[in-house]
């Protein structure tokens, strides 16, 4: 292995985990594709088991003889045994990988790897029944919540409009527990996300749309009307303003979640969840 130990607090080797944004990860490395971070042995190893190529790793120094293992095992099997032998694996001691951060480490491992080209919106809807749509949601861990819940309820994939958060944020990717690397996903251009266009892209290959809204012609979720339609798209939007106006007067549906004590929303994570699992249900009788 090429393990190369961090004593230094200004290291260069740990610009790239630490003080480089998640933006400047993807423009100054890798222009053409860009690289992503991502933390803890389980992000990592569905990062791998899914083919992203790993490009070099930080481990606190406690953390080598155990959980670093199975990841560098996980290398060898997917890469070989060159990559294994060659990718930098930085180590450092938690005190001093505590003062780059300005906090405790929560999981003591990170990895640097290639991120690969989208899909395009066309090739992402091909053989899809079910997709959750991302409209504008820009909180990292409300978009990994949403991705998990996806994943685990059966959708066929997640898409994006260009204004959401990128999935392979390292808390969006942490908080889906590694199931972005395991659900399809792409995010759609800033033209394919402008006003109403994605839903007309949608609707041309044969989606019906929903609306998560609460709307004066909103139906309650239980609907075996919609759940009959081939093919659906669920959208949600932003954290702080929902979807906006024009989008849901052009959805072809319009559904809400019913709400006791005067609550009259849910936060985004929390209607997504609901909605995958009621709209994927088989049509009553």
């Amino acid at each position: 292995m090429n393990l190369i130990e961090i004593t230094d607090l200004n290291a260069p080797e740990l610009d790239v985990f630490e003080r480089f944004s998640e933006p400047q990860l993807f423009r100054l490395f890798e222009p053409e594709i860009g690289v992503f971070l991502a933390e803890s042995e389980s992000v990592i190893m569905r990062a791998l088991e899914a083919g992203y190529e790993p490009l070099s790793m930080l481990v606190e120094t406690c953390r080598l003889e155990d959980e670093a293992v199975p990841i560098i095992d996980a290398i060898e099997r997917y890469w070989g045994t060159e990559k294994k032998e060659t990718i930098p694996i930085y180590t450092a001691v938690s005190e001093l990988i505590a003062q780059v951060t300005g906090y405790a480490l929560v999981r003591g491992l990170w990895m640097i790897l290639r991120r690969r080209p989208l899909a395009t919106v066309e090739e992402f809807c091909r053989d899809k029944k079910r997709i959750a749509v991302m409209f504008d949601v820009v909180n990292p861990t409300n978009a990994g919540a949403m991705t998990r819940s996806a994943a685990a309820l059966g959708m066929d994939g997640v898409l994006l409009t260009a204004a959401s958060v990128d999935p392979l944020a390292r808390r969006s990717s942490r908080v889906s527990m590694g199931t972005v690397f395991q659900i399809p996903w792409t995010m759609a251009t800033k033209e394919e996300s402008a006003g109403t266009e994605l839903l007309r892209i949608l609707n041309s290959y044969g989606f019906k749309t929903v609306a998560m809204a609460l709307t004066e012609d909103s139906v309650g979720i239980d609907n075996d009307e919609i759940r009959a339609n081939e093919k659906l798209a669920i959208l949600l939007g932003n954290e702080g303003s929902g979807l906006p106006k024009e989008v849901i007067a052009a959805c072809d549906y319009r559904v809400m979640i019913p709400m006791h004590y005067g609550v009259d929303s849910l936060n985004v994570s929390a209607a997504g969840a609901i909605s995958f699992w009621e709209l994927t249900k088989p049509v009553k009788g």
